[in-house]
């Protein structure tokens, strides 16, 4: 019988089997089955300074630069972000839940054969070709109404993203295999749910909860009625227990108090600055119950609110979050501001050195 895993078990796997040896960018992703995409840079994007630790050699960039080369889309899953086309075709074809009027269709039939006779188009290109003009975003300012169209078209399956240019996502027509719904919907949800389940375990109930939720509401809103089904269905074949009085869930074939794991508090002794929405930090609920300190990303705080910094990573180190970083470039040359949980660094000898070495190491990635 496998044995009840501690708080201090369900710790050491989650960094363990995120932080997996370096691999390719096509297996790291389809391990991932998900990377979160986020536009800020400081010093780089949170999708390139999660994908640094898990394949080989990486560079900033690199993700943008090889992405049309790849069998990944960009599409909104529990978040927005890169995941493989194979999970992708599982959620399409999508109907939103906010129904277009008969005009804003009209737009997007006008738009879908201007993006079909040009083949990929940037959204420059059909704002000058159809002047919708501007409306409101949801920050609170004016955005070009066909940026807006196009990713309403984006999601619901109508367009994919070619690549990017300076950030800016071109469109393409959708690839025709696409377009097929998948036969059975309860097993494309269940296998939509043990992607997000693979990429945040161990999971507190709660925070399944949530992401089946989410699954259901973002991913596949056209299942959203399915969800609760999806969610028992989920909570009866995932492996579980109830630790510190709380339940946990982890991937089917896997077990947390296995020595296999042990590694994540083990003989590693680099210390690693994470992104904010790294897996092994990405709950914020489960980030308190392992490190017993709560960490915020608060690059949308006021300034004079802020605690740890505009853009703080992470610190992990012998598989404790320990502190966190604020990271920039300044004449060429990468600085770090790090702050600890315990108010100082480590006074072991070796976290000095380990602690250069991570500097020096996201130096190259960023190209420095």
């Amino acid at each position: 019988m496998p044995a009840t895993p501690t708080l201090d078990h369900l710790r050491r796997y989650a960094v363990a089997r995120s932080l997996f040896e370096p691999t390719s960018l096509p297996r790291a992703i389809a391990r991932l089955g998900f990377v979160q995409v986020d536009p800020i840079r400081a010093p780089a994007r949170a999708q390139d300074l999660t994908l640094r630790h898990r394949v080989d050699g990486y560079r900033a960039g690199d993700l943008e630069r090889r992405y049309p080369r790849l069998p990944v889309e960009e599409d909104f899953f529990v978040n927005y972000g890169i995941l493989p086309r194979a999970i992708q075709c599982l959620m399409h074809p999508r109907t939103a839940r906010t129904a277009w009027p008969r005009a804003r269709w009209k737009q997007a039939e006008a738009v879908l054969a201007f993006v079909q006779s040009h083949g990929v188009v940037h959204p420059r290109d059909v704002d000058a070709a159809f002047e919708h003009g501007t409306t409101r975003n949801g920050f609170g300012g004016n955005s070009r109404a066909s940026t807006q169209l196009l990713d309403g078209m984006h999601y619901r399956g109508l367009l994919r993203v070619a690549r990017r240019e300076n950030g800016i996502r071109l469109y393409a027509p959708q690839l025709a295999h696409e377009r097929d719904p998948p036969s059975e919907p309860d097993a494309a949800l269940d296998a939509l749910i043990d992607v997000v389940v693979a990429k945040y375990a161990p999971l507190p109930a709660a925070t399944l909860n949530r992401l089946v939720s989410w699954v259901g509401s973002t991913a596949a809103p056209q299942w959203h009625g399915r969800r609760r089904a999806a969610l028992a269905r989920a909570k009866a074949r995932l492996p579980q227990a109830t630790v510190d009085g709380d339940r946990w869930y982890w991937p089917a074939g896997e077990d947390p108090c296995s020595r296999r794991y042990a590694r994540g508090e083990g003989p590693d002794d680099r210390v690693r600055l994470l992104a904010p929405f790294d897996p092994v930090v990405w709950d914020r609920e489960r980030f308190e119950r392992f490190w017993n300190w709560a960490y915020r990303f608060e690059a949308y705080t006021p300034a004079s609110r802020r605690i740890r910094g505009y853009y703080a990573l992470p610190m992990l180190w012998r598989g404790r979050v320990i502190g966190w970083a604020n990271a920039a470039v300044h004449d060429g040359q990468l600085r770090l501001q790090p702050g600890y949980v315990d108010g100082r660094a480590p006074r072991d000898a070796a976290f000095g050195p380990a602690l250069r070495d991570e500097q020096a190491h996201l130096a190259r990635f960023l190209g420095l």
